[in-house]
């Protein structure tokens, strides 16, 4: 079906390729940042918590050597029923969505030689050897000690933090306090976390899939219908200018289009313009062509990848070669404006420097801007006129290296209004500064090494004609600056 209509078809795979590489690439961002996240849940969760039982530690270690824990059995028997006491509590603490109702923090003291003298887990511990561990070792050599270590190796659940505190002298310790807690008590709150940020990348990322996908269809549903237009005019019909909805910029684009079929009707240039157009296509054409014959075959996913690059470039040269056509076939070979209106060149160069925004951030390139702070106002048609300023800033654009700004300047002077644009990559060669304006004559963009379509300059010199302005290209250091000087 699509073979039948590959002009209404092309817009639509266009659109499917292209949604399915921005969802490709949004994925892959969202899973990364969600693996981000995910790794540090622990950890954080961990560390939190460790910081809590420091000043526990510390706490129970100074009343420790206030009360004679080390040495004095009856005050640690009277420690030993404060934590029973403790554990028998029941309460009811809601930590955001987890609820604790017990508690899980125990202790145990070693004297110097790091022997257990005292353990709160009723006392299972106790007379034990603990000089190796390193929250004892530590601690008693004036260091900060802390371990975590499995009660059971296999069992990564079974694993418990121990943090240390010195009683007495913290260089010179007599003896160790250690808390402990078994880390499962804080694994609902990491599955907590874990689930919000789940949660939260899925609906982040959803939404902006389905905002993507509305725009692209709002988009190029209206580009079909007008290619459909297009491709009737190009047949002989003389089909009604299609109705694409209210405040549609591609409405522009349809009058463009209908215009057009007005002014090539009885125009002894048409055949000359089809020839030529036929004969610029053949490259994009047959590159299309070869790398759709080429990606029927069983690739490498990297060739793949890299001839359906090459088709989207080569179909994008395409539409860009038709659409430069149409706007240059609109106004050329008027020989004056029928029509104008007051303009104002301000709200017009704002209009494409936004939409130029796009694309400047595409090729890693900076748009600098000078306006003045009132309106420009010449006397012109605003539809050419903006369509001379688009096609020399995406020029300047194409021919701009990445991380490098293009300037525009707007100067309104009593006699005229000058336009300024410069980009800072290769500038022209000399045997091309002769050659500029020519239509379709075009140089390789240096961000894609490929020739332009090569009637967007031949397109900037018809308006300035038609307004009685001039255009001049003339060489920066580096770059190339566009001067456009329209009277008043």
């Amino acid at each position: 079906m699509c073979l039948a209509n590959s002009h209404t078809c092309s817009p639509m795979r266009f659109t499917r390729i292209t949604l399915g590489f921005i969802t490709l690439i949004i994925g892959l961002g969202f899973y990364l940042l969600a693996r981000g996240f995910l790794k540090d849940v622990e950890p954080q969760t961990y560390q939190a918590t460790e910081e809590m039982m420091v000043d526990t530690a510390h706490l129970l270690a100074e009343i420790a050597c206030q009360h004679n824990y080390l040495t004095d059995p009856s005050t640690q028997q009277h420690l030993a029923t404060a934590f029973d006491d403790a554990r028998k509590r029941r309460f009811h603490a809601q930590i955001y969505n987890h609820l604790k109702n017990k508690i899980g923090l125990q202790a145990y003291l070693t004297d110097a030689s790091g022997r257990v003298v005292f353990d709160s887990d009723h006392g299972r511990r106790v007379g034990l050897d603990y000089r190796q561990k390193r929250d004892v070792a530590l601690t008693l050599m004036g260091n900060y000690g802390a371990r975590s270590s499995r009660n059971h190796e296999q069992d990564p659940h079974s694993s418990i933090l121990y943090v240390a505190a010195p009683i007495g002298d913290p260089k010179h310790p007599s003896g160790v306090l250690t808390v402990y807690k078994p880390q499962l008590d804080m694994w609902p709150l990491v599955r907590e976390r874990r689930q919000l940020i789940y949660t939260a990348c899925g609906l982040i990322g959803t939404g902006i899939l389905a905002w993507i996908a509305a725009v692209f269809l709002w988009l190029f549903r209206p580009i079909g219908r007008i290619t459909e237009y297009a491709h009737a005019i190009g047949r002989g019909e003389r089909p009604a200018k299609p109705d694409l909805g209210i405040g549609r910029e591609v409405n522009t684009l349809a009058k463009a289009l209908d215009s057009m079929r007005d002014a090539l009707e009885d125009r002894n240039y048409v055949e000359r313009y089809v020839q030529t157009l036929s004969h610029e296509l053949k490259s994009p054409l047959a590159a299309i062509r070869g790398s759709a014959e080429l990606l029927r075959e069983d690739l490498p996913i990297e060739t793949r990848h890299k001839f359906l690059s090459n088709l989207l470039a080569e179909t994008s040269r395409s539409e860009r070669l038709i659409s430069r056509l149409l706007e240059l076939s609109a106004i050329e070979n008027r020989k004056s404006l029928s029509t104008t209106t007051d303009c104002d060149l301000r709200e017009i160069l704002s209009h494409v420097i936004a939409e130029a925004s796009v694309h400047a951030h595409m090729q890693g390139v900076t748009i600098h801007t000078q306006l003045p702070a009132q309106p420009v106002i010449v006397k012109g048609d605003a539809f050419i006129l903006r369509a001379a300023a688009s096609n020399l800033l995406e020029n300047a654009i194409d021919f701009s290296p990445r991380g490098k700004t293009v300037e525009i300047v707007l100067n309104d002077m009593p006699d005229a209004v000058m336009l300024t644009i410069r980009d800072h990559g290769p500038g022209i060669p000399d045997f091309a500064q002769s050659r500029v304006f020519e239509r379709f004559f075009s140089l390789r963009q240096l961000n894609h090494q490929r020739k332009g379509t090569g009637l967007g300059l031949t397109l900037v010199r018809e308006a300035m004609d038609l307004h009685g302005g001039t255009v001049k290209l003339s060489p920066a250091t580096p770059g190339t600056m566009a001067l456009l000087r329209l009277p008043k």
